[in-house]
């Protein structure tokens, strides 16, 4: 038998852990001294432990390690840990992106943003619309563009767009649209024709992934107020090259239309 600072040593697992880990029930020592309390662990223990450990480096949560060890299923055990390596690496996406948008946003002499001012006519797309909270937005998103892309087909004219209410920014809570254009908009499940309104919109091209289109949002804001004019409607989003045209997040562009008018 080992103890539990030989047990340490050969498991990497410092002496803390081990303790927590056991009062957690994860990895129970072989055998507790009735007289004194110390731990004492068998060398067929150290696999386990070696596998808790990389579980924990990966932070994959107690609650979850407990599955894992617990489940008799080689499958189901490999099923909990992509699921939670896929979780990883969507908050990798997010850091990265991050990232990404506060070097722009340091840059000494970041690049002008080149804006125009474009006459939108009124027009009738193919839409799904609801009110969604903020961190529900993906989701439904990915949702609404599968059943325009089924509900359109190959009768689509024009790129995948959207508009979103500024309650939706400001109160973390509003109406979002997506929209496909096409001659006929069907009316089908979600699926419904509306009509966008004619309007002046200060548009600007976002370059990348979404995820830094805040800072796109920024520059525009400023070029706005810079140029006397006010914000009249919920932003319009067209895009233009996305993740369902290619891989390349470089690749992406995002073109955001803020509705306008001028002020004395």
């Amino acid at each position: 038998m080992l103890t539990i600072g030989e047990f340490s040593r050969l498991t990497h697992l410092s002496v803390r852990m081990l303790r927590r880990y056991h009062d957690a029930g994860l990895l129970a020592p072989a055998e507790v001294d009735a007289t004194s309390g110390y731990r004492l662990y068998s060398v067929e223990q150290v696999p386990t432990a070696q596998v808790i450990h990389r579980l924990r480096e990966l932070d994959v949560p107690l609650a979850d390690v407990q599955r894992i060890l617990g489940s008799p299923d080689p499958d189901e055990r490999a099923s909990l840990v992509a699921d939670h390596l896929r979780r990883l690496e969507s908050e990798l996406d997010r850091t990265r992106a991050a990232v990404a948008s506060l070097r722009r946003l340091l840059r000494p002499d970041p690049a002008p943003l080149e804006v125009q001012l474009r006459a939108e006519p009124s027009r009738t797309v193919a839409a799904v619309e609801a009110v969604v909270g903020e961190g529900d937005v993906a989701a439904w998103y990915a949702g609404a563009v599968a059943e325009l892309e089924a509900a359109v087909g190959s009768a689509v004219t024009g790129p995948l767009g959207g508009t979103y209410d500024d309650a939706l920014f400001e109160r973390g809570r509003g109406r979002a649209l997506l929209y496909l254009p096409t001659d006929a908009p069907p009316r089908t499940g979600r699926v419904h024709p509306v009509t966008l309104p004619a309007a002046e919109l200060a548009v600007a091209t976002h370059v990348g992934e979404h995820d830094g289109v805040e800072v796109t949002y920024g520059q525009l804001g400023t070029w706005v107020v810079g140029n006397a004019m006010s914000v009249a409607g919920p932003v319009r989003e067209v895009y233009l090259v996305g993740p369902r045209d290619t891989d390349d997040p470089a690749a992406w562009r995002t073109e955001v239309g803020w509705p306008v008018f001028r002020v004395s």
